[in-house]
């Protein structure tokens, strides 16, 4: 006792001792220190770290937005920009029938998430169960039946549309798939093209007017053939013996390649041509070069 010493601020030396020490820790009041001053850079480090989930989400669903303004291939989910009135139908008909299905989707989805976190198994008693529940049987039937019947219904809508011939095309082509390559014939400007398939010669060349209706009629002399521009989003078998019937009215100009998309024998691959949509005055001027072109050549034979 007689050894004690005083601090500074009068308190006596023992209490720093271990003696003390315990004493002080007992006393709580350092912790609670610690506790004031911590919890604060723990609530700004979660606040922190939830602010920057929500602006990367907001990021992630600007630049997603921004894709589908800026470039429409994400919207078209796949199909080629359509060139004609018919393809933009049925580009309509294939956006629909993905949004009705990504909806469908996003409601099983949701509710197998909703029965893995409310009704996990929290024990050996069993659940209630829903079997013989009218309301809900009764939903399972009529929910899909109405899905059904809606995608039914602009289907057939559309695909009228699509098929639909109108009385008096501006102009004609009439088709003629063969092994393999292609005939195109006016008839109603008496002009006739073809040509060979693709490596072997200059390529067939089918030449139409943008904003005009024009019909095609498909025959074939030889084996099932089939007519296909990726960008008309349509194709027609063209079948020997069974004329085939479709129109378009072109909405943009520009050159694009054609197909035959049916299994045709060897050379099916190469059985291309090439398809020219250009206005109204271009197409007059290139049927008078053809008709000038082919009265020289049978001037020539004669």
């Amino acid at each position: 006792m007689g050894n004690r010493t005083l601090s500074d601020d009068g308190v006596p030396g023992d209490v720093f001792g271990p003696a003390g020490l315990c004493q002080q820790v007992r006393k709580g009041a350092p912790l609670r220190l610690i506790r004031r001053q911590a919890a604060p850079d723990a609530r700004g480090t979660a606040t922190r770290r939830r602010t920057n989930a929500v602006r990367a989400g907001a990021l992630a669903v600007m630049l997603l937005a921004l894709t589908g303004c800026t470039n429409d291939t994400f919207t078209r989910i796949g199909f080629p920009d359509p060139v004609t009135e018919q393809g933009k139908v049925t580009l309509s008909l294939w956006q629909g029938s993905w949004i009705a299905g990504m909806l469908v989707g996003c409601v099983v989805w949701g509710l197998i998430l909703w029965a893995v976190i409310f009704h996990r198994k929290r024990g050996d008693k069993l659940p209630p169960q829903v079997r013989y529940n009218m309301p809900i049987e009764i939903l399972y039937t009529i929910v899909p039946f109405v899905l059904i019947a809606v995608l039914f219904y602009y289907t057939a809508k559309d695909e009228n549309t699509v098929d639909s011939l109108s009385a008096q095309p501006a102009v004609t082509v009439n088709v003629v798939g063969f092994q393999w390559s292609w005939e195109f014939n006016y008839p109603q400007e008496g002009v006739t093209t073809d040509g060979y398939m693709w490596d072997e010669g200059p390529l067939p060349v089918l030449e139409i007017p943008v904003g005009e209706v024009v019909r095609f009629n498909l025959t074939s002399p030889d084996v099932v053939h089939a007519f296909w521009v990726p960008e008309f989003l349509f194709k027609r078998d063209v079948i020997p013996a069974h004329p085939n019937h479709f129109q378009i009215t072109a909405t943009q100009t520009g050159t694009f390649t054609g197909h035959c998309s049916e299994l045709c024998g060897l050379y099916h691959s190469r059985m291309l041509f090439t398809l020219k949509i250009v206005t109204p005055a271009q197409f007059q001027q290139w049927i008078a070069q053809q008709k000038a072109i082919q009265h020289t050549a049978s001037g020539s034979t004669q």
